[in-house]
C-alpha cells in the first residue's frame, strides 16, 4: 500500500499511455526489490516480479487463460520458484549458481541437504500451490471461509499455522531474520 501511496500514484498510476503505465509499474516492483535489501539480488528479484507484472498485463494472462488451469498454475509455480531464489539467495552470483545447479539436471553442483521436515514443507507446498486444480475445491474453500462462520475458521487456521510456524523456528539452532542483511 505504502508504494501504490507514494509512489505508484505520484508517478501517475494507471492514469496514463499504456507505456508510461508499464513503466510505472516495473519502476515500483524495482524500488520494492530496494526496499526488501541493499544488495543486486533484491533489485533483480524486483525487476523480476515487475517484468512478469508487464508480461501479464501485455498477453500472458490470455495465453495462460488458453493453456488450462493446470498448465497456468505450473507455470506461476515455476516462474515464483526462480523469483525466490532471487530473494533467498546471498549474492547475485550465489543466486547464478544456483539457478544453473537447479536447470544442469546433473544432480552435481551445489550440495543439497535434503531431510524430512524440508520433504513435508515441499510437499506441503505442492499440495496448496496446486490445490485449486482439483474440481470443486474452490466451492468447497468458498463455503468454509466465506459463509457463515468464515471469520472464525479464518482466524482457527491462521492460529493453528502461527503456532506451527513459531514451533518450527524455535526448534532450530540458528535461523537469521533475513532482513538483516538490509
Amino acid at each position: 500500500r505504502f508504494m501504490r501511496v507514494y509512489l505508484y500514484i505520484p508517478l501517475g498510476g494507471n492514469k496514463v499511455r499504456p507505456f508510461r503505465l508499464y513503466v510505472n509499474l516495473w519502476l515500483v516492483f524495482l524500488i520494492s526489490g530496494l526496499w526488501h535489501g541493499a544488495a543486486w539480488n533484491f533489485v533483480v528479484w524486483g525487476a523480476f516480479h515487475g517484468l512478469f507484472l508487464i508480461l501479464d498485463r501485455l498477453f500472458l494472462l490470455k495465453v495462460l487463460e488458453k493453456t488450462g488451469k493446470i498448465p497456468a498454475m505450473a507455470f506461476t509455480f515455476f516462474i515464483t520458484l526462480i523469483g525466490w531464489v532471487f530473494f533467498r539467495a546471498d549474492t547475485l552470483s550465489h543466486a547464478g549458481s544456483y539457478l544453473k545447479a537447479m536447470f544442469s539436471f546433473t544432480g552435481q553442483g551445489q550440495q543439497v541437504f535434503v531431510d524430512q521436515k524440508f520433504v513435508i514443507i515441499l510437499a506441503l507446498a505442492v499440495v496448496f500451490s496446486f490445490m485449486a486444480a482439483v474440481k470443486g475445491v474452490e466451492r468447497w474453500q468458498d463455503r468454509i471461509f466465506y459463509m457463515g462462520r468464515g471469520l472464525t475458521t479464518r482466524i482457527g487456521f491462521a492460529v493453528i499455522f502461527f503456532i506451527l510456524c513459531l514451533a518450527s523456528v524455535v526448534s532450530t539452532g540458528f535461523n537469521p531474520f533475513i532482513y538483516f542483511r538490509f
